[in-house]
C-alpha cells in the first residue's frame, strides 16, 4: 500500500470513529429530561416564593478567584480544578468548580448591594476532576442560592426552611438536616491550634489525607470518612466549646427559628464544610438512600468573602443543591414526570397530507401540544406510532375529513368513544 493510500485509509478510519462522551461528562437523555424539568421548575417556583432573583454567571472565571475564595489548601484547588492557560493572552482560567465565588465576583463588579441587601439564585454545570461514581460526576449541576447584606440569623434559618419546603414540594422524605457553628475567624484560629495539638498526639492513626491537612486545614480531618479514624475524630475537642457569646447567640437564634418553623435538625459538631470561606452557621441535608454520596444540599454563612474578593464588608449566607443527587433521590422515591402530548396527528391521503401541517398549527394555536406524523406510512403503522407516543388522543385525518376541516379523535390512554369533530373544537373536547 502506498503512502498516500495509507494516509487516506487513516483519514477514513478517523472519519468513521464512533465518539464517546468524556469520562465524568454525560448526556441527559429525553427519557430523563421530564424529571429534571420537574426538579428545576419546582425549585424556580419555591425560590420565587421567597423573593430570590435569578442571576446568570459565566462557567469560566479567573483561576485566582477560586484560589482566593475556596482556599489554596483545599481538595478543589489542589487536585480537582480544570484550569489552563489561555493560549491567546496567557490568562490562567478555570471551569467553575462551585458557584459562590463567581456570584460574589458579579455582586462586587456590578455593585448589586448599592441599594441594600439582595437575594440571588443561579443554576448550571460545575466542574471538578473527581473519582466518578453514583451521584458524583466531573460535570455536575447545582442550584446556588445566595443572600447578601443580611447579618442576623433569620436569613440562615430562612434558607434552611426554603429547602425543607422544596423537599416537600418534590415529594422527598426522610432527609436529615445537620447544623453546626464553626465560629468566626478569631475563634476558628484558636480552635485550629487546639485541634493540631490534639491530632499530633494521634499521628499513628491519621491517614495520608489527614497528615497532609494537619498543618494546612485541620478542620477537614473532622470530616474524614475513614472508619479507622472515627474514634479519634469523635473524641476531638469541639469547636462549639470555643465559641464566644455573640457567635453562640447567633447559632441559638437559628435553632429557635427552625424549631418555630417545625423543621427538625441534628447538631453535628463534626460538620465543617469543605471550603475556606464559611463562618458561623453551616448546614447539610443528608440522606441514607444514596450510599456514600448522601449530601444533597449544603451551605452556610460566609461573612468575609465579599471583602476578600474586593468588595465592601458584606455579610452573606448561601447554599448549593446537588441536582444529580436530588434527581437520583426522586427516582428512589418513585417520583415520575411525563411529557405527554395532547394529540398525535395521523394523516393518510394526498389531501390529508397537504392539510395536516396547517391543522396541527391550528390546534397548537389553541393551546394544545401536537405531534404531527411525518414521513408517510400506512394508517396501521401511523397508529402504532401514535400509541408509542403516549399522546392522550390520536387525531385521525383522511381525505374526507380534510375536505370538511374535521378530524376523528380517538382516546389512547383511557377508554372512550371515537368522535368526529371540527378542528376548531378539538381543544374544548380534550380539555373538558
Amino acid at each position: 500500500m502506498s503512502a498516500s493510500q495509507l494516509s487516506n485509509s487513516k483519514v477514513s478510519q478517523t472519519k468513521n470513529t464512533k465518539f464517546q462522551s468524556i469520562k465524568g461528562f454525560y448526556d441527559i437523555l429525553p427519557e430523563d429530561s421530564p424529571l429534571w424539568q420537574k426538579l428545576e421548575d419546582t425549585a424556580r417556583r419555591v425560590l420565587n416564593q421567597y423573593g430570590y432573583r435569578n442571576i446568570r454567571i459565566p462557567i469560566v472565571e479567573s483561576t485566582e478567584l477560586f484560589v482566593r475564595s475556596v482556599g489554596e489548601h483545599t481538595d478543589i484547588v489542589e487536585k480537582e480544578m480544570y484550569a489552563w492557560t489561555d493560549s491567546l493572552n496567557g490568562d490562567s482560567l478555570t471551569l467553575r468548580p462551585e458557584g459562590t465565588a463567581g456570584c460574589v465576583r458579579a455582586v462586587v463588579e456590578s455593585n448589586l448591594t448599592y441599594n441594600g441587601p439582595v437575594r440571588l439564585w443561579y443554576m448550571g454545570p460545575m466542574f471538578r476532576h473527581e473519582n466518578v461514581q453514583k451521584g458524583r460526576q466531573r460535570q455536575f449541576h447545582q442550584i446556588g442560592v445566595e443572600a447578601f447584606g443580611y447579618r442576623t440569623p433569620d436569613v440562615d434559618a430562612e434558607q434552611i426552611v426554603l429547602l425543607a419546603r422544596l423537599w416537600r414540594e418534590l415529594g422527598i422524605e426522610d432527609v436529615e438536616l445537620q447544623i453546626n457553628s464553626i465560629g468566626d475567624a478569631v475563634e476558628r484560629t484558636q480552635y485550629r491550634q487546639t485541634l493540631i495539638d490534639y491530632f499530633e498526639q494521634h499521628t499513628d492513626v491519621l491517614d495520608e489525607d489527614a497528615m497532609r491537612r494537619l498543618q494546612t486545614n485541620p478542620l477537614r480531618i473532622l470530616d474524614s470518612k475513614n472508619p479507622k479514624m472515627q474514634a479519634i475524630c469523635e473524641a476531638a475537642p469541639k469547636l462549639m466549646d470555643s465559641l464566644g457569646n455573640e457567635t453562640r447567640m447567633h447559632f441559638e437564634g437559628v435553632c429557635v427559628l427552625l424549631k418555630d418553623a417545625g423543621v427538625a435538625y441534628k447538631v453535628n459538631p463534626r460538620l465543617v464544610r469543605g471550603l475556606d470561606y464559611y463562618n458561623r452557621t453551616v448546614f447539610e441535608w443528608v440522606t441514607t438512600k444514596l450510599g456514600a454520596q448522601g449530601t444533597i444540599a449544603g451551605g452556610g454563612r460566609y461573612d468575609s468573602l465579599v471583602e476578600r474578593l474586593g468588595g465592601d464588608a458584606t455579610p452573606a449566607c448561601g447554599f448549593g443543591i446537588g441536582l444529580e443527587r436530588v434527581f437520583l433521590l426522586m427516582q428512589e422515591y418513585g417520583i415520575v414526570a411525563n411529557e405527554t402530548p395532547d394529540v398525535y396527528l395521523v394523516n393518510v391521503g394526498e389531501l390529508a397530507e397537504k392539510k395536516a401541517f396547517d391543522m396541527a398549527e391550528t390546534m397548537r394555536n389553541a393551546g394544545l401540544s401536537v405531534v404531527l406524523h411525518a414521513g408517510g406510512g400506512s394508517f396501521k403503522s401511523q397508529m402504532k406510532k401514535a400509541d408509542k407516543s403516549n399522546a392522550r388522543y390520536a387525531a385521525i385525518l383522511g381525505d374526507d375529513e380534510a375536505a370538511l376541516g374535521e378530524v376523528s379523535l380517538k382516546p389512547l390512554l383511557e377508554v372512550g368513544e371515537q368522535v368526529k369533530c371540527k378542528v376548531s373544537d378539538v381543544f374544548s373536547i380534550i380539555k373538558r
